[in-house]
């Protein structure tokens, strides 16, 4: 019989070790400075501005877990690595890295108040300029994948303007109005997130055809004169009693046939699969103070109390799915 050890145990509980190594090596620029090819310690280190001594402890660490590759005192980029941390065109997860760094990661220190109290402490609308940068990028860096999948999972030509409820830096719209020449769109949002939005959106053709409203989905009306709504990666940080509200709400502000397209992390009916739902349902508790994944029947209990027909589910991209809704 085979002798049990603690190690399944003792991984878990060092995966924060590994985290943080990571955080590190995307902030100084480490991936970066091995992206033109192999460098020694002491190129990089000059390359870095970080002493050889402590560099060469988060590179050692950085090899072990795979993400660099060391062959006698060069080193080189991962293929995952040159391609999502070195700042080549194409996806670039260093956003995503520093928002979890800087962002998530302190919050999730309160995760035991958090769980023992029901409720986190709010951060939206509490972020200073520079923690709104470092948020709404790495939110926009997270969910690229799932907005490109929307664009081409759902088919927009029935539509004429669309309105993205809590739509961040407008990052869903962007690859919707690039397929759809003819669609026009709304973005509402939180004020502190609109002011990211409008220079996210001047950089870009497509922006010329979003509308940015500020306010708050509770505390303001919704605008009006739209077939569809997109709620991409909101209804997480809401409770179930908030997302009722939110759902009712958008079904007064749309005419019978509207859809309502909700995209996030729906889980099975256990709340366990996808795995990555699971373990990230803590990070909207800790973040929004009220927040969690939900399960697919969640949504389809939501939507028959509040005026909506559910009509299919779709996957999306990795642990995202789509929920798509009709107005009665």
């Amino acid at each position: 019989m085979p002798t049990m050890t603690p190690e399944p145990i003792m991984k878990i509980a060092m995966g924060f070790m590994a985290a943080k190594h990571l955080f590190v090596a995307s902030e100084i620029g480490l991936f970066a400075a091995l992206a033109d090819g192999a460098a020694s310690l002491d190129v990089l280190a000059r390359n870095t501005g970080v002493p050889p001594r402590t560099l060469e402890i988060v590179i050692a660490a950085i090899v072990g877990l795979g993400l660099i590759e060391q062959d006698g005192g060069s080193y080189r980029n991962s293929e995952v690595a040159a391609a999502f941390l070195a700042g080549k065109p194409g996806p670039d997860l260093r956003p995503n890295l520093r928002f979890w760094d800087q962002i998530s990661y302190p919050a999730w220190q309160k995760l035991a108040d958090a769980v023992r109290s029901g409720q986190g402490q709010v951060q939206f609308g509490k972020f200073d300029e520079r923690q709104q940068q470092i948020f709404s990028a790495g939110v926009e860096s997270f969910t690229a994948p799932t907005a490109a999948a929307l664009a081409a999972a759902y088919d927009f030509n029935n539509h004429r303007r669309v309105l993205d409820v809590g739509g961040g830096t407008g990052s869903f719209l962007i690859p919707i109005l690039k397929r759809y020449a003819s669609l026009k769109a709304t973005l509402f949002e939180l004020p502190g997130t609109c002011d990211v939005a409008r220079q996210r959106l001047s950089k870009v053709p497509e922006g010329a055809r979003i509308d940015i409203m500020a306010g708050s989905v509770f505390q303001d009306p919704l605008p009006s004169g739209h077939d569809a709504l997109i709620v991409a990666n909101t209804v997480h940080v809401f409770s179930a009693e908030h997302n009722i509200e939110l759902m009712k709400k958008m079904r007064a502000a749309v005419s019978a046939g509207a859809r309502l397209l909700l995209v996030d992390l729906w889980t099975d009916p256990s709340g366990t699969e996808p795995l990555p739902a699971a373990l990230i349902s803590a990070e909207f508790l800790v973040i929004s103070g009220e927040g969690q994944t939900y399960r697919e029947r969640d949504a389809d209990d939501w939507l028959a109390q509040t005026g909506w027909k559910k009509l299919e589910r779709k996957p999306l991209a990795g642990p995202s799915s789509l929920i798509v809704a009709a107005a009665v």
